[in-house]
């Protein structure tokens, strides 16, 4: 049967001052009526029952994710004591779900990607599942047709072409390449063989625990003995000791760089990874002006600038540009678009500058 598992950790920078620690985006209502974690559950539903979803999160974050998903059982709902990035924690999933269904196939997701449309995403996932039915041990990414040279994003090499599922391109995987420098990036879009790596992945429970053993063995070592006290009175007090004491590593380190049997599918829907405070344009259509606003926004001789106001009261603005002015939990950031990347070294600073109380 087919298992998700959504990773919904996060440190709630790149949003701030609207996204805290714990409140990161994915538990925003950015756009629509529904938060991003709430739109990715109810995204695989027809495919998952909330019987079968997992939600990997925080410690600091696992009582408001449960308060948003009150559809899943509370257990579902899985707090890491502490961040070890995506191998341990889609170690420790895989681990779950394979105690629970040997044959398990799981879909990875991140909890915070905007995706459009649902059919097609739900085409995708069932093209995938159908890859590894036909050979299990197969792992399956979904790669991003690049629309620009992109510097922020991993990317893979597309190889050999394989026969193509549901009308969806299908390629082993040459191989993965780093977030590239912008000559590099742009070579990537003019050679037209390389998508943008989407963090969202589809293998067999028990393959990735192998695979893990094979290229990771100490970790999956630590896997295992978390796995073994699942479900009995030590499972509490082996998490809090193994897991902080597990390798920092991407599951994309750990495994999928060194393994031998990954493809990749290039997928047919839209799709936002939804990275900081200028995604949001994409998201909400601007004004005349090139103006994205939400809340109480009077622009005036203002142009290309993403306003919002979180706390009720009114944001006026007068002659400026590309400017990016949100307001929420009583603080306020004031930043130029093009300044961005920079924000978590701002909110890092703030907290050194005994401003923590607003993290």
């Amino acid at each position: 049967m087919l298992h998700a598992v959504v990773m919904a950790g996060g440190s709630g920078t790149r949003f701030w001052p609207k996204s805290r620690r714990n409140r990161p985006k994915q538990l925003l209502r950015l756009y629509g009526d529904a938060t991003m974690l709430q739109q990715t559950v109810a995204r695989i539903a027809p495919l998952v029952t909330p019987e079968r979803t997992l939600i990997i999160t925080g410690s600091d974050q696992a009582d408001a994710v449960r308060a948003q998903l009150p559809q899943l059982p509370p257990e579902n709902v899985v707090a890491e004591p502490c961040p070890r990035d995506t191998g341990p924690c889609v170690g420790l999933a895989a681990e779950i779900v394979a105690r629970k269904d040997a044959d398990g196939t799981m879909i990875v997701m991140p909890a915070d990607h905007v995706i459009e449309p649902r059919e097609k995403f739900l085409t995708t996932v069932s093209a995938a599942v159908s890859v590894i039915d036909a050979d299990p041990s197969a792992f399956v990414t979904f790669g991003i047709k690049p629309t620009h040279p992109e510097t922020g994003y991993g990317y893979i090499e597309r190889g050999e072409a394989l026969p193509s599922k549901a009308g969806i391109a299908l390629h082993r995987v040459a191989q993965f390449r780093e977030k590239p420098d912008r000559e590099t990036a742009e070579r990537f879009l003019a050679e037209g063989r390389f998508a943008w790596n989407s963090g969202i992945f589809v293998w067999r429970a028990r393959a990735i625990l192998d695979a893990l053993q094979t290229h990771r063995p100490v970790l999956a070592a630590a896997l295992d003995r978390v796995g073994q006290a699942l479900g009995t009175a030590d499972e509490e007090e082996t998490v809090a000791r193994e897991y902080p004491l597990m390798e920092k590593v991407p599951i994309d380190k750990a495994v999928m760089e060194k393994a031998t049997n990954v493809r990749v599918l290039e997928v047919v829907y839209d799709w936002n990874d939804v990275g900081d405070w200028r995604a949001l344009t994409a998201l909400v259509p601007p004004d005349d002006q090139g103006n994205t606003t939400q809340g109480k926004v009077f622009a005036n001789d203002t142009t290309g600038s993403i306003i919002v106001s979180d706390d009720g009261g009114v944001i006026a603005t007068l002659g400026v540009d590309d400017l990016v002015i949100v307001q929420s939990g009583g603080a306020t950031l004031v930043a130029r678009k093009d300044q961005l990347d920079k924000l978590k070294a701002l909110v890092e600073g703030l907290d050194k500058g005994g401003f923590g109380s607003l993290l």
